[in-house]
């Protein structure tokens, strides 16, 4: 990738908190970079320019009804491209971002979307390291320019210096913020008439349904698409707590795929296995979890010789477990006479653990396998080809706001966001709706997205505006590599699609 230029000046934390006196504090201000570069793609060279720093998001102050100004809260850290000579009224643009909760833009942005990729390697030839960097190929650039947003406390974004990053981590507060960076860029960059896009992956794909109705609420920006990758956005779906059988039907079918793959269920295809595991994740096997201990026994031993030859897992196991498969405990289960446990994120990962007593995985083998790759290549790269300099350790995944983050809006009820995806639809009837799941994904599985996609409320005439795409891998299907190429395509095809252009 050619580097041609760069201009602005990233700050450390020392400069954009202290003054050069260090008794008083500087305001922050945006320490935004630019820099020019190419990449090829289809044989076609593209110029675009990346733009990558922490802008400063201000709130409204006001004291006994009586406007004060605009007071700095939070520094958000972001990078943009945007394809160089392109009209700006016809170029779609696409605000991306991944979950967590507490996770950075690093997934999506060095793995799928971003003109530069990181070489990761797949189950079975994971790259060592040191690790390298390479051009995207398939780079959304191709259709669409790419905001990547790091919510607050994730990447290098922080709350200002007297302020509560606390006060960032919960469903509403973090919907807030990222809208406000939306907001934010769409004005500064002249782009309220070009066709716009949301990018979420996992809790991502929570924050996309919310802000799909935020925009248009806050600030009458309606929306072109939300692509949904890896999708949670009724969280009762995948909720393994006492009375709650729905997760045990809906993670079925993903733990057929799982052992599938492992070679433990190999007398049908995985289409045919797939399908044999939905069937009986929507009739029987609800039917006898619902009926308790009043379940016949010979219906029971039924249940239990068909969990077994679906998951893989023995009958004993099964029994012992009263037919619920809890879902950590499958990884831990499936391959412990191996001595290996699976991957929750990718269960085409295996991994080992200290005590073969345990229950449960001691770490997730799939997000051991690709952190160290993202981690270097990201801090790398801000530095290194984009300019940006910040003392700040990059949060790729920042767990104390994951631990803490607060749903108190939902307090006594479900966590969904379903009904709000629902409700942007129908106010947005050309609101088109992208939705990605790996066969082999434990984290988010697909037939618990289908549950939820099925119940939508929106009338039967919208349902066309839904694509829905599987792909022979698990959470960040990109790493499998004919799934990346695939979904890029996908991606761009409903991009252009949906622009109306």
């Amino acid at each position: 990738m050619a580097n041609e230029e760069q201009s602005g000046t990233g700050s450390s934390p020392e400069t954009s908190t202290e003054s050069s006196t260090g008794t008083k504090p500087a305001k922050p201000v945006d320490d935004l970079v630019t820099s020019q570069h190419t990449v090829t793609v289809d044989g076609q060279e593209l110029r675009y320019t990346a733009t990558t720093g922490r802008i400063v998001l201000r709130e409204e102050v006001y004291a006994d009804g009586k406007f004060e100004g605009l007071k700095p809260k939070a520094e958000v850290f972001l990078t943009a491209y945007t394809l160089d000579d392109a009209d700006a009224a016809d170029r779609p643009v696409t605000f991306a971002f991944n979950g967590g909760p507490g996770s950075s833009s690093i997934w999506l942005h060095l793995g799928l979307l971003g003109p530069r990729r990181v070489v990761s390697g797949d189950v079975g030839e994971l790259a060592p390291p040191p690790y390298s960097i390479v051009d995207n190929e398939e780079t959304l650039l191709k259709y669409s320019d790419v905001v990547f947003i790091d919510p607050v406390s994730t990447g290098f974004s922080r709350a200002v210096e007297g302020e509560k990053p606390g006060d960032y981590h919960g469903f509403t507060r973090d919907l807030e913020s990222v809208g406000e960076v939306i907001r934010l860029w769409t004005s500064r960059n002249g782009r309220w008439m070009s066709p716009k896009f949301l990018a979420g992956e996992s809790y991502g794909t929570t924050r996309a349904a919310g802000l799909a109705a935020h925009l248009q609420q806050r600030y009458g920006m309606y929306l072109n698409g939300v692509m949904l990758i890896s999708v949670v956005l009724e969280f009762g779906t995948l909720d393994f707590t006492p009375g709650n059988d729905l997760p045990y039907t809906l993670f079925l079918p993903t733990y057929a795929a799982i052992a599938h793959y492992h070679g433990l269920v190999p007398d049908q295809t995985l289409e045919e296995l797939l399908a044999d595991a939905e069937r009986f994740a929507a009739g029987r096997y609800p039917n006898a979890l619902a009926q308790g201990n009043r379940i016949p026994a010979d219906y029971r031993a039924e249940v239990v010789t068909r969990l077994a030859a679906l998951t893989g897992l023995s009958e004993d196991y099964i029994d012992r477990v009263n037919l619920r498969i809890e879902h950590m405990r499958f990884f831990g289960e499936l391959l412990r006479s191996r001595r290996q446990t699976v991957g929750r994120i990718d269960g085409r990962f295996t991994g080992w653990n200290a005590d073969y007593g345990s229950e449960t995985p001691e770490r997730d083998p799939s997000m051991n396998a690709i952190t160290g790759p993202y981690a270097a290549a990201l801090n790398h790269y801000v530095r290194v080809e984009l300019g940006y300099e910040n003392d700040l350790p990059y949060e790729v995944l920042n767990m104390d706001a994951a631990k803490n983050w607060s749903f108190k809006e939902f307090e006594g009820q479900q966590i969904m966001v379903a009904d709000k995806l629902a409700e942007a639809m129908r106010v947005n009837p050309h609101l088109k709706v992208y939705v990605a799941s790996g066969h082999y994904d434990g984290a988010t599985p697909y037939f618990a997205t289908e549950h939820t996609l099925a119940r939508l409320q929106i009338p039967t005439e919208l349902t066309p505006n839904i694509e829905t795409k599987y792909y022979p891998a698990g959470h960040m299907m990109y790493i499998h590599e004919d799934s990346r190429v695939q979904q890029s395509a996908d991606l761009g095809a409903f991009i252009t699609n949906a622009s109306n252009r």
